[in-house]
């Protein structure tokens, strides 16, 4: 089978950072199913262990992990899908990726792909729906208010990936006042039609921006990225005993200034169930087909902002380079071999 791999860890622009290569096609065991990979869409994980990950000497490492394609082939052990299930998935970090004809993945983390969507517009959404879901209602637990807090959340990076899932989930969901935020005119507009209520500007300091909206101090903060530049901002505009929530990594991050405010911190990867294989795996399966029952209900909406042609080792250096360049909005699709 055709993939897309790397030998060495390298900057994306060297001629061999990834190369087209041909493997052997996986079988399914076990609870496994073998998927044919009709789309996937590229997240900043791809590019961090690109460049910083040494695959086994010799060995190529296969990449990604957001994928929608059709079910071939089930091991003996699987019960919830059969041959011809149309799934969308983000894979697990410790398997070998999504960018393949066939691959193989654990059906506890497997959902129904939204009928309403084409492969190419279900791929975008996974990862960042699994990631921005559990920050929002399983570690900052947004429905249960915060004693004195205005009943609001402030999402930094409202138009990357996951911040944009985040915006609808949190506008459509709940009854949050959902400030976003955003830098440029065309992500200021994005993150408008997605529903945020207000948008400041992340390349200026955040506290005076949230206090001139006039609406008080919000309960929640979700910060995508750049967590280590806004952390004293952050700190000053959050309420107190309120809820704070990054999934960026920041080398060192020194929590002191949320200490006098009783901040409680929380940390979110959504490879968490299934790197440990946590007894509640197969929440990812559920949530997966909730955002796909939202989708086709007309509630939520593909974040595919750009598709860059064919799974191929040439087009996947140009999305890893547009994720590297800090300038992606929403989410970065390739289809088909």
């Amino acid at each position: 089978m055709r993939a897309v791999a790397y030998y060495e860890p390298q900057p994306i622009t060297a001629e061999t950072s990834l190369v087209d290569i041909d493997l052997p096609k996986p079988e399914a065991k076990g609870r496994d199913l073998l998927v044919e990979v009709k789309a996937i869409s590229v997240n900043p994980v791809d590019t961090k262990i690109r460049a910083g990950v040494k695959p086994e000497a010799g060995q190529p490492k296969v990449l990604g992990w957001d994928a929608a394609g059709v079910v071939m082939a089930a091991g003996p052990d699987v019960r919830n899908f059969k041959v011809g299930d149309e799934v969308f998935y983000a894979g697990a970090v410790d398997r070998s990726g999504t960018n393949a004809e066939f691959h193989l993945i654990d059906e506890r983390i497997v959902g129904k792909k939204p009928k309403s969507l084409d492969f190419s517009a279900a791929a975008a959404l996974p990862l960042t729906s699994i990631t921005a879901w559990e920050m929002l209602f399983h570690r900052l637990d947004i429905g249960t208010p915060v004693p004195g807090a205005t009943n609001a959340i402030l999402i930094i990076g409202g138009a990357g990936g996951v911040g944009s899932i985040a915006v609808q989930l949190a506008r459509k969901l709940t009854n949050l006042t959902v400030i976003a935020t955003a830098s440029r005119p065309e992500t200021r507009k994005w993150v408008e039609e997605l529903g945020a209520h207000h948008v400041i500007d992340h390349s200026q300091p955040l506290a005076a921006q949230v206090e001139a909206l006039g609406i008080g101090a919000p309960a929640f903060v979700f910060s995508t990225t750049n967590s280590d530049t806004h952390r004293t901002e952050i700190a000053a505009l959050i309420a107190p005993q309120g809820r704070f929530g990054l999934i960026d990594d920041p080398a060192t991050y020194d929590i002191m200034p949320f200490k006098w405010k009783s901040i409680s911190i929380h940390w979110e990867v959504m490879f968490t169930r299934s790197r440990y294989d946590t007894v509640d795996v197969e929440e990812q399966t559920k949530l997966l087909n909730k955002v796909s029952e939202l989708v086709d209900a007309g509630t939520l909406r593909t974040t595919l902002a750009d598709d860059l042609g064919t799974i191929s080792a040439a087009n996947l250096k140009k999305a890893h380079a547009l994720i590297e360049s800090g300038r992606a909005r929403g989410k970065v699709v390739l289809s088909g071999f």
